[in-house]
C-alpha cells in the first residue's frame, strides 16, 4: 500500500482527529526511532516494526498493540485479548481510546509494547 496522508482517516469535523491528534504526538515523543506509516485502512507506529496500529472509528480510536495479551500489564482491564480472533492489527490486544483523559494510561499500555520490541535487555536493568 502506498503511503498517504493522514486526512484521509479524518474527514472534516471527525470527532476523533484531536484524540488521534494528541496521541500521535505522544507516541512520536516516545523514542526518537519511532516512525509513523499512514495506510489506506489504519495508520502503524513502528520501531523495528508495528507496535500499535490506530484505525480511527466514529466513536473511538481502536488500538491494536503488537504483543501477547499475557505479557500486558492493564490493571484497569481496559484491553481485550484477540489472540483466537483474528483481528487486522499486528497483535494480540486490542484497545478503545474514545476520551482525552483516557490518553495518559492507554499511552502506558503502548508504551509496554514499544520497550516489549525494544528489548527486554536494555529496559530490565
Amino acid at each position: 500500500e502506498s503511503e498517504m496522508d493522514i486526512s484521509h482517516h479524518f474527514e472534516d469535523g471527525h470527532p476523533m482527529q484531536s484524540l488521534f491528534e494528541e496521541f500521535r504526538k505522544e507516541i512520536l515523543a516516545l523514542d526518537a526511532c519511532v516512525s509513523e506509516n499512514i495506510f489506506k485502512t489504519y495508520i502503524a507506529f513502528k520501531a523495528e516494526t508495528n507496535f500499535v496500529d490506530v484505525v480511527s472509528q466514529r466513536k473511538c480510536l481502536l488500538l491494536s498493540l503488537n504483543l501477547r495479551f499475557h505479557e500486558l500489564d492493564d490493571p484497569r482491564g481496559v484491553a481485550k485479548d484477540t489472540t483466537d480472533i483474528g483481528t487486522w492489527g499486528n497483535g494480540d490486544v486490542e484497545v478503545r481510546l474514545t476520551l482525552h483523559e483516557e490518553l495518559p494510561y492507554v499511552l502506558g499500555l503502548v508504551r509496554q509494547s514499544l520497550e516489549r520490541q525494544m528489548g527486554e535487555s536494555e529496559i530490565d536493568s
